[in-house]
């Protein structure tokens, strides 16, 4: 009986995907373990802290004699697994959650986050967005917690939006947003930073966060003979929904939510299809001066955000001084699980 090709290379890629999901299973099965030995001898190292400090420098040279090809007991990390298992006491969240991370990710949530609440946060969005290590540690000196999180955001989206859907968007959003990939150089010029944005679409993606893909920039409505652009359009997988993004480059003014709420209506009545949630507006100033901003959505009829971004050269000093290199930028952008993974080692159509 004569083989027929595409049968056989049927085959082949359905084995080729059974090899690589083993593989991955093992990877994650191998971190699992490891992660669970890391917990068991902090432990142990918590219980006998009254032997002295030689204890675990004792501990680290006997395990190296023992074990003379494995690494991963120096001192310093052996320390690090005591810490660990005093941070996170409960071995049930250590099987559920802390497993998933590589090693290297659960000590810099450890060591940077300090607060319980907002350290199961990032533990969460590393597990989510697949963040490499560069990548959360750029998360957690951007203060992304307190930026999505914490911030008092101005919006009318849980007002207009019906839940979940209103309180969803209105944590999507970030105050301030940081575009630290654009430097200041004299005046700012809207269209110039709208450039810069979508010049750098795959960093501002990454500041804009998980869901958002790119549609285009000063997208074309014609109403009436009459032409409008928007300045960035948006598709939100998981929100299901057009997001309209307008930036001004100096403070909120009053007619911006006006302008904003007619584009939105427009967006809904050309294309939204039936299956999209309503879309949801941000306007992006140099400064949304609260107040005056809450008072300008108070009766508009479309879900907008009123938020602030800032550019390199207008970064507050603690943000400054915690950027991130070109390399590091680099890795951030390659936000994959393989990546994840290797480092462990160490509905509607549009």
């Amino acid at each position: 009986m004569l083989m027929n090709n595409d049968d056989y290379f049927g085959i082949l890629d359905e084995i080729k995907k059974q090899i690589r999901k083993a593989q991955y299973q093992a990877v994650i099965s191998a971190n699992y373990e490891m992660i669970m030995l890391y917990w068991n001898i902090g432990n142990h190292i918590n219980k006998h802290k009254s032997w002295g400090s030689k204890f675990i420098e004792n501990l680290a040279r006997d395990i190296k004699l023992a074990f003379p090809d494995i690494t991963g007991f120096s001192i310093r990390n052996m320390k690090y697994m005591a810490k660990f298992s005093s941070t996170y006491p409960e071995a049930e969240f250590v099987q559920r959650a802390l497993h998933k991370l590589p090693w290297r990710h659960n000590i810099v949530i450890m060591e940077k986050v300090k607060d319980s609440t907002e350290r199961k946060w990032y533990i969460t969005g590393t597990i989510e967005n697949g963040w490499t290590r560069d990548t959360l540690v750029h998360q957690i000196e951007s203060n992304l917690y307190m930026r999505q999180i914490a911030a008092k955001k101005t919006t009318n989206y849980t007002k207009l939006l019906p839940e979940p859907h209103g309180e969803l968007a209105r944590q999507t959003i970030k105050d301030p947003y940081i575009f630290d990939f654009i430097t200041v150089k004299g005046k700012v010029i809207e269209r110039e930073v709208e450039s810069e944005l979508v010049r750098n679409i795959s960093k501002l993606l990454l500041e804009l966060g998980k869901g958002f893909a790119f549609v285009g920039n000063q997208y074309h409505l014609e109403i009436e003979g009459e032409d409008f652009y928007i300045d960035l359009l948006f598709y939100h997988l998981e929100l299901r929904c057009y997001v309209v993004i307008e930036l001004k480059t100096g403070n909120f003014l009053p007619e911006y939510a006006g302008k904003l709420n007619f584009y939105l209506s427009a967006v809904d009545d050309i294309i939204k299809k039936d299956c999209d949630n309503p879309s949801i507006g941000i306007l992006l100033c140099k400064n949304k001066r609260g107040m005056i901003a809450e008072y300008a959505l108070k009766d508009v009829t479309k879900p907008i955000g009123v938020t602030e971004y800032k550019l390199l050269g207008t970064l507050p000093q603690e943000y400054e001084k915690s950027l991130p290199s070109i390399e590091d930028i680099r890795s951030r952008i390659a936000i994959e699980m393989d990546t994840t993974v290797e480092e462990g080692n160490a509905e509607c159509d549009m």
